[in-house]
C-alpha cells in the first residue's frame, strides 16, 4: 500500500502510451510507478530498467494480486480494457483507464457496474480536457460568459494517418473501430465536457472506408502487419442531439484528401452570449460589446506543466480525497454510447436513440 503517503502504481501494458504514463508520473511526487507487466515480458523488463521500476510481474493477474499496489494504469489494446478494469476494481485497485473506456457500450456498462460496488476511483484518461487552452475556455463557460452552449462543431481530420495497418488498431474485433473510437473519442469527450455534460440522446452518423482497404493513407504510428487485416472505417461523420436541445457535429478521419485545419484537432463552441474556437494549441474567445465584435486570443502559459501531468495529479487527488474524477466512469460510458450509436446508425441508415439503462 501507500509508502510514506506516496500512492504505489502498477502499469498494465508497456507499449507507447504506457511509456508516456511512466514518464509523466515521474513529475507527480505524490505517486510512484512500482510495478509493470506486459503480455510481451521482455518489453516490460526493458521499461522497468529504463524507468527504474522495481517490480516486473509475469501477468496482469499477478500484478493485481500485488498487495503493495494501490492503483493501476491500464494501457492495453481496447478489447482488454473492460476485462482488466473489472478485475482491477474487484481486486481493490484504483484504476486509471486509457481511452476509449471500452470496445463497446455493453462492456462500458459492465465496468460501471463493477465500479459501483468497488468504493475505488475509476478515471478515464482523456487528457485533452486538461490542455491549458481548453481549461481557459471551460472556465469562461462555467462563469456563464458564453451563455447557453447550444452548438459545437468538432473534429480531427488527418490526411495520412492510419496507424499500425493490419494490427489490432485496424481490426474491429480488437479495437472497436477506426478513427472514430481512436481520436474521435477525444473530441467527443471534450465537446460534452464543454457543454456541461448534457446527456446525449440520439445520433445520426455515417462511416466510410475508402483508404484502409486499399492500403493507402498509412501513417507513422505503429508498425504495419501486411499479413493482417483492415475492417474499420477511415472517416466518420455524425450529428448528436443532447437532452437540453443542444447539438454536436463530429467529423474525424485517419485518412482523407484534405488539409482541413492542417490536420489538427478543432472545436467551435457557439453560445448565446459568446463563443470560442480551439485549433490545435491555439484558442480564441468571441463576444459582442456595444454592438461590435470583440475577440480575445488565448495562449498557453509559459512553462506550462502539460495536460498529462495535470491529469495524473487529478487521479492521485481523487484517490486521496475520495472524490469523483472529472473524467468519471459515467463520462466514459457517455462516449461509448455515442460511438456505438454512430456505428449502428451508419449500418442501418437511421437515427439511433441511446440506451442509458444499466
Amino acid at each position: 500500500m501507500a509508502v510514506n503517503n506516496i500512492i504505489q502504481v502498477g502499469v498494465i501494458g508497456a507499449g507507447n502510451i504506457a511509456n508516456v504514463h511512466m514518464n509523466v508520473f515521474k513529475q507527480v511526487p505524490e505517486a510512484a510507478i512500482a510495478a509493470v507487466t506486459d503480455i510481451y515480458l521482455p518489453l516490460a523488463e526493458s521499461r522497468a530498467k529504463e524507468h527504474g521500476i522495481p517490480k516486473v510481474h509475469a501477468s496482469y493477474e499477478e500484478l493485481l494480486q500485488d498487495p503493495g499496489l494501490d492503483a493501476v494504469i491500464i494501457a492495453v489494446p481496447n478489447e482488454m480494457h473492460a476485462p482488466i478494469a473489472i478485475r482491477a476494481l474487484e481486486s481493490g485497485k484504483h484504476v486509471l483507464l486509457e481511452k476509449p473506456m471500452a470496445i463497446d457500450a455493453a462492456s462500458a456498462k459492465d465496468i460501471v457496474r463493477a465500479h459501483r460496488g468497488s468504493n475505488k476511483t475509476l478515471m478515464i484518461a482523456h487528457q485533452m480536457r486538461w490542455e491549458a487552452i481548453n481549461l481557459q475556455v471551460k472556465e469562461q463557460i462555467d462563469k456563464g460568459a458564453l451563455g447557453h452552449i447550444y452548438n459545437i462543431k468538432a473534429g480531427w481530420m488527418r490526411r495520412k494517418g492510419i496507424p499500425g495497418w493490419g494490427t489490432w488498431f485496424t481490426q474491429k474485433s480488437k479495437s472497436g473501430g477506426g478513427p472514430l473510437i481512436d481520436i474521435g473519442v477525444h473530441m467527443l469527450d471534450l465537446s460534452l465536457h464543454l457543454m456541461g455534460n448534457a446527456k446525449p440522446v440520439s445520433v445520426f452518423g455515417t462511416t466510410y472506408a475508402e483508404f484502409g482497404p486499399k492500403r493507402k493513407g498509412i501513417g507513422t504510428w505503429g508498425k504495419p502487419d501486411w499479413n493482417g487485416s483492415y475492417d474499420v472505417e477511415d472517416l466518420a461523420t455524425a450529428l448528436i442531439k443532447l437532452d437540453n436541445g443542444s447539438t454536436l457535429t463530429l467529423d474525424v478521419s485517419w485518412a482523407a484528401h484534405t488539409d482541413l485545419l492542417d490536420n489538427k484537432p478543432y472545436l467551435y463552441v457557439m453560445g448565446s452570449e459568446g463563443g470560442a474556437t480551439l485549433r490545435g494549441d491555439q484558442g480564441k474567445l468571441f463576444s459582442e460589446v456595444f454592438d461590435r465584435t470583440a475577440d480575445v486570443e488565448l495562449s498557453v502559459p509559459a512553462n506550462d506543466e502539460g495536460a498529462r501531468v495535470r491529469q495524473s495529479r487529478h487521479f492521485v487527488e481523487c484517490i486521496r480525497e475520495g472524490k469523483e474524477p472529472i473524467t468519471s466512469g459515467m463520462s466514459g460510458l457517455a462516449n461509448s454510447l455515442v460511438l456505438e450509436a454512430i456505428y449502428e446508425s451508419s449500418r442501418t441508415g437511421s437515427v439511433v436513440t441511446l440506451d442509458w439503462n444499466i
